[in-house]
Parts: structure tokens; sequence; C-alpha cells
């Protein structure tokens, strides 16, 4: 047995795999490059494919076609068993019948029992449970039981960490201290990490990429704050955090026309023709005190507080019932003042869809 904690993280690659179950279509010619050491999100609704790629990437599903290497190595054919890896399940799949020590040695047959007994102390003290070998899951909490199911799937010392929604029967304080916690964890031991997750706070909080699936492909694959800042299809920029649309019509190759409205884009903006504008909420100026372009008069809607900021619901006087949400600080509140205001849209916030 390898007594490392984990195996330098190995790059994993995927290419071209095509998934079918009968004549529904789950993964349509998917591939993904993860680099060594690195933490990858797929991310989408259910029934998008993320699972499904997961679990061929394991072998727990043969794919119809494609190609997947771990390293150098292609792990297409093999059995689960000889691909290594380690996998957390949304379950945690933990034996009831058997001890946290039991549970973590699980996958370290063939090794003496000094050695196994050692490993198991050293994972334990790994994910902060030190002292809990002879317990069994049903003493634990929630948090714990994930604990020493990250124990076990990191005892072998795999290339490869597959994570399937490991945070989702976890109450909200408790999975975002967990997300935290597996994130220095997973950058401690530089394991190339692959996880399936709904959860877009997850995601953003823990990945270095994100794949953003959507009817069985990828529709964006970059880093958090390029899918949230520039989101490649209206798919992504709907799915990843709050959004305004605005439907256009070209007015020059600088200027599109909302409405009666005549607002000026960014250089280098899609020349489309016609289509929606997008822009984020925290994006738009309320009553900005110096005068900026795309400057309009709105009347505010509702004003809904969410703690560290307001979510305001307002509509463009020139634009009438069509509702945009603007984000404030909640200081800035007082200088609001009527439910009269103005909003600017700045160029550079608005991304053009055709």
């Amino acid at each position: 047995m390898n007594t490392a904690v984990a195996n330098p993280g190995a790059q994993m690659k995927v290419r071209g795999i095509h998934k079918r179950f009968g004549a529904f279509t789950a993964l349509h010619d998917v591939s993904l490059d993860v680099a060594a050491g690195e933490l990858v999100c797929l991310l989408g609704p259910s029934g998008c494919g993320k699972t499904t790629l997961l679990r061929c990437i394991a072998g727990l599903e043969r794919q119809d076609r494609g190609t997947l290497y771990i390293g150098d190595r292609d792990i297409s054919e093999l059995p689960p068993q000889a691909r290594d890896y380690g996998i957390l399940f949304q379950s945690y799949a933990l034996f009831p019948n058997l001890t946290v020590e039991a549970n973590i040695a699980y996958g370290l047959a063939g090794s003496g029992r000094d050695e196994v007994r050692q490993r198991v102390a050293q994972m334990l003290e790994l994910v902060g449970l030190s002292g809990s070998e002879k317990k069994y899951p049903g003493q634990l909490s929630g948090g714990q039981q994930q604990r020493v199911a990250l124990a076990r799937a990191l005892a072998p010392a795999p290339s490869l960490l597959l994570l399937d929604e490991p945070m989702s029967a976890l109450d909200a304080r408790v999975r975002e201290h967990l997300c935290s916690e597996l994130r220095q964890l997973q950058r401690q031991l530089g394991i190339t990490t692959l996880m399936v997750t709904h959860n877009q706070d997850e995601a953003m909080l823990m990945a270095d990429r994100i794949a953003v699936m959507n009817n069985g492909q990828v529709e964006q694959y970059a880093t958090p704050q390029e899918i949230y800042d520039k989101p490649a299809t209206p798919f992504v920029a709907e799915f990843v955090g709050q959004g305004n649309w605005l439907p256009f019509q070209r007015h020059s190759d600088s200027h599109a026309q909302v409405g009666t409205l005549n607002m000026r884009l960014a250089d280098g903006a899609n020349q489309a023709s016609s289509g929606r504008l997008f822009c984020r909420p925290e994006a738009i100026s309320v009553n900005p005190p110096v005068h900026e372009e795309n400057l309009f008069p709105a009347r505010v809607r509702e004003i809904t507080f969410l703690g560290n900021r307001c979510r305001m619901s307002f509509e463009l006087t020139e634009l009438p019932g069509h509702a945009l949400l603007a984000e404030v600080a909640p200081e800035s509140m007082p200088r609001l003042g009527s439910q009269d205001i103005w909003v600017a849209l700045p160029p550079r916030s608005l991304q053009v869809f055709a």
C-alpha cells in the first residue's frame, strides 16, 4: 500500500463521450481536460448528464463511444476497481454495521494489520476525527459521516477523487463550512478532483474550473469568474446567478435600440442584428452621483432586504411592464428618496446574445 496521504494528482482527459439510454441521449460527445491537481465541478440542472458522465469515468456506466484517460493510461474499458480513483457518493454509502475504522479500512484489503491501523489513524487525523475509530456511522452527525466517507475514499491514495453531490444532504451552514474544508484539503493533497453538483454556490466556492452542462453537452468550461462575468450562452447566463434581459434591435455598430431607448454597447460587442442584452443586477448603477452612459429614468416596484445587500425590482419609464433587478448596498437606500430614480446600464456590463 502507498503510505502517502494521496498520490500526486494525475491529469484526466475525457474525449468524445457519448451515452444513450434507449431513445434518450444522456451525453453527446463530451470532451474535457482536467489538469493535475485541479478541482473541476460539473454543474447543471437535474437530467443534464453530469452524474452520467461521472459514472462513466468511474466505470459504473459504459459509454457507447469515446475515450477516458487518467494520466497517459486509457481506462475506457477497465473495470472500476482498476481505474485508481476514490469516490464519495451523495448518500456516503457507509456500512452501518461496521465501525469507522472498518469503513475506512474497507478499501485497504491486502495490507498488513499494523499498516491498516496506521493508515486509518492518519486519515482520521486528516479529516479531523481522531479518536472516532470505534464509533459506528449512526453515532455520528451528517457532517462527520461525510468526513468518514471522504477518509475512506482517500485511504488507498488514489490519483483521482470523484465527488457525487457530496454536500446535498447537509444543512446550509454545515455545507458551507465543509465546502471550505474540503477545498482546503484538496489543495493540500494536490489530488485531481471531479465534483458533480447542481448548487452554483458550491461550484463557485470550490472549483478551479466549472463545466456547465445542459442536455448532455458542456455549454461552457471556464473559471468561476469567467462563467459569471462572461457567460458563453443564454443558458449559462440564466443558470448561474441573477440576470436582466432586454430585447433589442441593432441601431448601429455601437448602439442598440431597446423599445424607444438607444443604448450604447461596449466596443467589440457581438454584432448580431437583434436578440437580447444581458446584464447582472450588481452592474446597474442606481442614482449615480455623476453622469454615466445609458442613464435612464425608472420607477421602483419593490425592494427586498437581503442582509448585506438590497435587491430592487424596477422598470424603465420608457419600457413599462418589463421588470429589471438591481442590487445596492443597504446604506445606499436612504438616498434613493422616492419611487422615481435614475439607473445607468454601463456599456461594458451589457452582453449581446443573438
